[in-house]
């Protein structure tokens, strides 16, 4: 995206949404709206009342959508104000999630949330999420009812390392693993990350609050995969297309820390799970930090298409006890 669209860095407002403030606990739910018109129909919005969803309409609304129209955005309403409670204790916001394709708009709200979540990805976060935006294909976006700031409380995305083996970016992700890999796996990553597997190799970027609601959570994780399905079926440009969205092989760069007794502590359980359905993980000493004393680390997982599905079942599994 041209410079001219927007500044270089996010917002002091946009650093703050991204903020882990345990004093603010979310609870939200699901709002699919398949039907939306394209954002260029949201001018009629600030005519809507604001209106807080019953008992039913709650239930209704945990749709998690298997038809997802590329291209089209969600249209939202206004939030409730938030219910405020004594002064001793945290503030609960009555929350409506909302899940919206990339989208330039998304840019501070998605560059603050990477470029917080992992020191590994600071040096080359706004070309990152400019890959994302334009990788529409595969990628969503969880915002708000009513949100007219566009923040960004989470996001996952799948870049094609084959497709930007140009990108500084991706290079710089490529010699991070490469350079942490042990020994006796480095010939088999020099592979996957060649560019040059029969079927695609990815980066799974993900980034969030980290008090969203497990539910929500979940249903992030399982909106990628919804996505993925999604671009295969419906890719434009015959077989090659398709073979360019089937990825075989996924890669995660997991930040996580040890703690006192030197297990290690993922930032973001998920990814827990996803180091689980591993083919093979290896730990890698993150780039140092300013704003933090503690050591960081990432997690360089490594895991296939079959062994990505099993890990989204096992998180299932966990958030609902079966």
């Amino acid at each position: 995206m041209p410079d001219a669209k927007r500044n270089t860095t996010a917002s002091s407002s946009e650093e703050e949404s991204s903020s882990d403030d345990d004093s603010l606990a979310l609870e939200g739910v699901v709002a699919r709206h398949p039907d939306a018109p394209s954002s260029s129909d949201d001018d009629d919005e600030g005519e809507e009342e604001p209106c807080e969803p019953t008992a039913d309409e709650t239930a209704n609304q945990k749709d998690f959508g298997t038809d997802k129209r590329k291209g089209a955005t969600t249209r939202s309403s206004k939030v409730p104000p938030p219910k405020r409670k004594k002064s001793n204790e945290s503030e609960t916001m009555q929350v409506e999630f909302t899940f919206h394709d990339m989208d330039d708009k998304f840019f501070h709200g998605l560059k603050s949330l990477l470029h917080n979540s992992c020191t590994t990805y600071q040096p080359h976060s706004s070309e990152l999420v400019d890959l994302m935006i334009n990788n529409i294909a595969v990628g969503t976006v969880l915002s708000t009812q009513g949100d007219t700031e566009n923040n960004v409380y989470g996001f996952a995305s799948v870049l094609n390392i084959t497709e930007h083996q140009q990108s500084p970016a991706i290079q710089q992700l490529q010699r991070f693993c490469l350079d942490g890999c042990p020994a006796d796996r480095s010939a088999e990553l020099e592979v996957v990350l060649s560019g040059k597997t029969k079927r695609p190799a990815g980066f799974v970027l993900h980034g969030r609050m980290l008090n969203l609601p497990l539910e929500i959570v979940e249903v992030l994780q399982q909106q990628l995969v919804l996505d993925m399905d999604w671009a295969v079926e419906h890719a434009e440009g015959g077989v090659d297309a398709r073979k360019a969205l089937d990825f075989g092989v996924f890669l995660r760069l997991a930040p996580c820390q040890k703690d006192n007794t030197g297990a290690l502590v993922y930032r973001f359980f998920d990814d827990e799970v996803l180091a689980g359905q591993a083919d093979f993980s290896f730990l890698v000493e993150a780039p140092a930090s300013y704003s933090k004393e503690d050591k960081n680390y990432v997690s360089v997982i490594v895991l296939t298409k079959t062994g990505h599905r099993a890990a989204m079942k096992d998180l299932a599994k966990l958030i609902h006890g079966r």
